[in-house]
């Protein structure tokens, strides 16, 4: 994503003048718990894996670490069940089907929600432009500057997680794929009928790493061991954001579970879909996290109470943080399929490569049963 590509992004175009083993060569040594727990039903969560309490070193100093990533800061997370896989669309299809919810995209924006996100005295569009739909990765038909992010991405009315990039797109024959178009609101709902919850953004980093302490990627420090692809990325030789007919490789999502998964055994940490966590996004969190611990060791962190974002036009503006990168991420452009790598996003933005995966309590399991 590289930018903040929130769905506010194309308001402004419109409103403003624009012209699974872990011996195999090239992982890290593990350090984590073995074996895996992994639950069936009967004694734990199915397909969610139990990650055990532990203490790690959470964000980065590293030479690719962006600012809102520093400095590398000691965090300790109880353990917590989960989900081995992003939710799909399959997985998605049923909560709707047993509920009747109609997620973000599929309701008339609400001009409350924008304007909360574009600069200050922006006029308030025709409602002839309020209308149901969602960003949609769009691409490119040449090499363009990458400091405009209107040049490949869109908002198309009719966009949905039924049809993830427009109206004439379907899930049919995706079931496996993860989910997209979905807003912040539609995961707490999912969550609740589902009796689990977003994780935080310190249990996200610490179940991403796999017991692997500052390693770049959830898998070790080579990007590709071997030559292997560990993860869905943008292919370097394809000019990014370049999408016409002599694309190399084809742009979009994989079914989950299509590489092979980090040492905790969950897939797609890295690149396919971006995903949701349950934080405010504030750029300078880690500062000031790192900076109240006195070299202590922070516990169960939640985030802080509100947003900021040193980088936006509207710097208070909501936004919630998403982790792990997408098909969109490379090294030509954004390397945030980098373990330790975060971003914001506004919590009413559904995208074509923005989904998620959850948690569950020990707690809220035997609850359940």
């Amino acid at each position: 994503m590289g930018v903040r590509t929130r769905r506010v992004g194309l308001w402004l175009v419109l409103l403003l003048p624009v012209g699974a083993g872990l011996s195999y060569a090239g992982y890290q040594h593990w350090r984590g718990p073995a074996p895996l727990t992994v639950g069936d039903g009967q004694s734990g969560p199915l397909n969610m894996v139990w990650i055990p309490a532990g203490e790690f070193l959470m964000g980065s100093n590293h030479d690719k670490a962006l600012p809102n990533e520093r400095p590398a800061h000691k965090v300790r997370v109880d353990g917590y069940w989960v989900d081995r896989y992003d939710v799909t669309n399959a997985d998605f299809a049923r909560f709707v089907e047993q509920t009747g919810y109609v997620t973000t995209a599929e309701r008339k924006p609400e001009w409350e929600d924008l304007k909360v996100q574009l600069p200050p005295g922006t006029p308030r569009p025709d409602d002839s432009l309020l209308v149901p739909g969602a960003m949609v990765f769009v691409g490119s038909d040449r090499p363009v500057p990458l400091d405009d992010f209107s040049q490949w991405w869109a908002f198309v009315p009719g966009a949905s997680w039924r049809h993830p990039t427009g109206p004439q797109s379907s899930i049919e024959g995706k079931e496996l794929h993860p989910v997209v178009q979905v807003s912040y609101a539609d995961v707490q709902a999912y969550a609740h009928w589902a009796n689990k919850r977003l994780l935080t953004e310190a249990e996200w980093e610490y179940a991403a790493r796999g017991g692997l302490e500052q390693a770049t990627y959830a898998w070790g420090n080579e990007f590709a061991p071997g030559g292997e692809r560990m993860t869905n990325t943008w292919i370097e030789e394809q000019p990014f954001p370049v999408t016409s007919a002599s694309t190399l490789f084809k742009i979009g999502t994989k079914p989950v579970a299509s590489y092979r998964p980090n040492a905790y055994g969950l897939y797609d940490m890295s690149g396919n879909v971006w995903q949701w966590v349950a934080d405010w996004y504030r750029s300078d969190a880690f500062k000031a996290v790192a900076g109240r611990s006195d070299g202590g060791v922070t516990i169960n962190p939640i985030g802080p109470a509100s947003s900021y974002d040193a980088a936006s036009a509207a710097v208070n503006a909501p936004q919630r943080v998403i982790r792990g990168g997408s098909f969109l991420c490379s090294d030509s452009y954004c390397t945030s399929f980098r373990t330790s790598a975060r971003q914001g996003s506004d919590p009413a933005n559904p995208m074509s490569h923005l989904g998620f995966r959850l948690a569950m309590s020990n707690a809220q399991w035997e609850a359940s049963n």
